[in-house]
């Protein structure tokens, strides 16, 4: 017998309705985290197998004899330099976020607080880029970066995509909603722009900052097009483009496009395990404010 005011477990019900309801939400739910994760298994299940197994008429829940092999047989594959590709990635990855969120935050935090008759313009300027499709500024894009002998460079996959308006406009907003007093209190003390922007608004906005940190670095480990024409020789290519190697139009090489596969979502996977609650707080601390 339960005492009247006494906290309940969460999902609890008295009528028998509602402890239908709460069992379908849970059966919901159980389904939804089913079909989530069977991807997932289907890449650990594939990687682990041969060529023989993945294309077998019957199909088992796992191979009788996982291929461990299979890792040791990616590395060392002399056509696709993988770990030179993970290298790559790594690096577009960490320096393009470093990079595309220092420049953003400067811009937001100068368009949200240093008084300037024509910053609402030069928002509406930023806001507008958006709307133009990739593919209008791709080949000028390449041009530039060509021109300037970045071809088959990290600096040429790196520095085209420092510039995000999508990342300051909301950088923008949210310093917008910043509070203003502790900004105020930072000036009494002397500090300019600057010194309030780095002393003050970066150290209380690092949940945000992480936030767009894990949203731009997947984008930029995901990235495929553009990696792909400026990384023409093999020493520059990214992980999505050695993994597309594995798929021609003379061979399929399945075993090991799933292997690379399971190795290259490991990173994400941890990313977002450790800065998913960033990602949640960051979302919630993004209110629009005109």
């Amino acid at each position: 017998m339960s005492v009247t005011g006494a906290p309940q477990p969460i999902g609890y019900s008295r009528t028998p309705l509602g402890r239908v309801a709460v069992g379908l939400r849970w059966i919901a739910l159980f389904i939804a985290v089913v079909l989530f994760l069977v991807p997932f298994y289907l890449i650990l299940r594939n990687a682990l197998s041969t060529e023989a197994d993945i294309t077998a008429p019957s199909w088992t829940l796992f191979p009788r004899h996982l291929q461990w092999g299979n890792i040791s047989e990616l590395f060392n594959d002399a056509q696709v330099p993988m770990a030179r590709a993970l290298y790559n990635s790594a690096v577009v990855g960490v320096l393009g976020t470093a990079g595309q969120l220092l420049l953003a935050s400067m811009a937001g935090y100068g368009l949200a607080r240093i008084p300037y008759r024509h910053a609402d313009k030069i928002f509406y300027a930023i806001v507008a880029t958006l709307m133009i499709p990739a593919a209008v500024t791709f080949i000028p894009s390449f041009i530039v970066v060509s021109s300037l002998g970045w071809v088959s460079s990290l600096r040429g996959l790196i520095i085209p995509t420092l510039f995000s308006g999508f990342a300051a406009f909301l950088f923008r907003q949210y310093f917008l909603n910043f509070p203003r007093e502790l900004e105020e209190a930072a000036r009494v003390d002397g500090a300019g722009y600057f010194g309030v922007f780095w002393r003050i608004v970066v150290p209380n906005s690092l949940p945000f900052f992480a936030a767009l940190a894990a949203i731009t670095f997947i984008a930029n480990w995901n990235s495929f097009l553009w990696p792909l024409v400026i990384g023409q020789d093999s020493s520059s290519w990214t992980v999505q483009v050695a993994m597309s190697t594995f798929v021609t139009a003379q061979t399929i090489n399945i075993h090991e496009l799933f292997m690379a596969v399971a190795v290259s979502i490991l990173p994400l996977v941890l990313i977002f395990a450790f800065l998913q609650r960033y990602l949640i707080q960051g979302v919630t601390q993004s209110g629009i404010k005109d």
